[in-house]
């Protein structure tokens, strides 16, 4: 079977008016009528023997760890396993443009499979879906049940944020040389959505309050995922108000807080990926999600007929798809002992299911 791997990086754009919409939701009606009969897709959403999957990144997959890994797993499994087409399209941070540019990607009818990871893309999917009723999507990162043309997979955000919640209470309560008096721990994101305030900011100050139920949380908004001289400026207004512990959700901005932290001593954690490096015996842990590994899966699963469209499946940390990195030297070497060894007992109470909270819905 041939593998055919491509990556395009916005090759066109269409008008946003409406006009413009009309007429492309036109032309997608005159083009299904004219598809041949063997080309269309059955319930299984394969066409035949070659599978062509479109990674749809809603923004650019440099600098975004999420993005990275998705496309990473499925080069590697189409690599690996034969019959499948992979072509990958960065849409850019203009979110007011994805839909049109993901139904001007699906017009052609020539993707079995949509995949995609953001909690904006099923609304949008699902528009999509209206006019191309056979096209098939799974997102992850994401939670939209009940929709025969979309799998999600959402990752247990709550948790990751508790447990780097509690590390974060465990730095700023400690007598670490950064660590001041003030117990109050900071999260700047690029902007507010459900998952954001309904789980990651309730958790991570749950987990704070697990060591200490005085901690106070200072929760910043930048704006934008790109303006990295924001997110310093409010970074380091907030450690003058006492924050010695941060963490973000910021993509490309997140830059100008690792800044901050460098000019002035303050600590951080961070959500989904490796980023000790970013400013050694500073950053004081990252947490993970295995998005490529959840990828492959996705795809086998696709490939074997086992997708259950119309439902939302939760992965976490009991599922492994969400965990803590302890084996990196920025870890080991920077963050005291007795910290370490809290850490390491809570994220086995974690796995275990000892620990009691409930996931707000979203």
């Amino acid at each position: 079977m041939k593998k055919n791997i491509s990556t395009v990086r916005n090759p066109w754009f269409l008008g946003t008016g409406t006009k413009s919409k009309i007429a492309l939701a036109f032309a997608a009606c005159i083009l299904l009528l004219l598809l041949l009969p063997g080309c269309r897709r059955g319930d299984s959403g394969r066409r035949g023997d070659v599978v062509s999957v479109l990674v749809f990144i809603p923004g650019m997959v440099a600098g975004s760890p999420t993005y990275e890994m998705m496309v990473e797993g499925a080069l590697e499994f189409a690599r690996e396993n034969g019959g499948m087409e992979i072509r990958v399209y960065e849409a850019g941070f203009n979110q007011a443009r994805w839909e049109e540019q993901l139904l001007s990607m699906v017009a052609g009818g020539q993707y079995d499979l949509v995949l995609s990871s953001n909690p904006a893309l099923p609304e949008i999917a699902a528009s999509v879906g209206r006019v191309f009723p056979s096209q098939k999507f799974v997102i992850t990162d994401a939670y939209y049940p009940g929709n025969p043309q979309i799998m999600t997979y959402m990752f247990n955000q709550f948790e990751q944020a508790l447990f780097l919640g509690y590390l974060a209470g465990l730095v700023t309560t400690s007598d670490m040389p950064h660590a001041n008096s003030a117990r109050r721990i900071g999260f700047i994101a690029a902007h507010e959505f459900p998952m954001l305030t309904r789980q990651m900011i309730p958790g991570f100050l749950k987990g704070a309050h697990l060591v200490d139920p005085e901690i106070e949380l200072d929760f910043r908004v930048i704006g934008n995922w790109f303006d990295a001289g924001k997110a310093s400026e409010l970074a380091l207004g907030m450690i003058n108000a006492g924050v010695d512990v941060f963490t973000s959700i910021a993509g490309g901005a997140t830059q100008g807080l690792v800044h901050a932290i460098r000019e002035t001593g303050a600590y951080a954690v961070f959500f989904n990926t490796n980023e000790y490096g970013q400013a050694p015996g500073l950053v004081m842990g990252s947490g993970m999600v295995k998005q490529r590994e959840l990828t492959k899966e996705i795809l086998a699963n696709f490939l074997e007929g086992n997708i259950q469209f119309g439902v939302s499946r939760t992965v976490g940390v009991q599922e492994g798809y969400i965990d803590f990195i302890f084996d990196d030297p920025g870890f080991r070497e920077h963050v005291p002992a007795y910290i370490q060894e809290r850490l390491a007992a809570f994220m086995d109470d974690l796995r275990a299911g000892r620990i009691e909270f409930d996931v707000p819905p979203l």
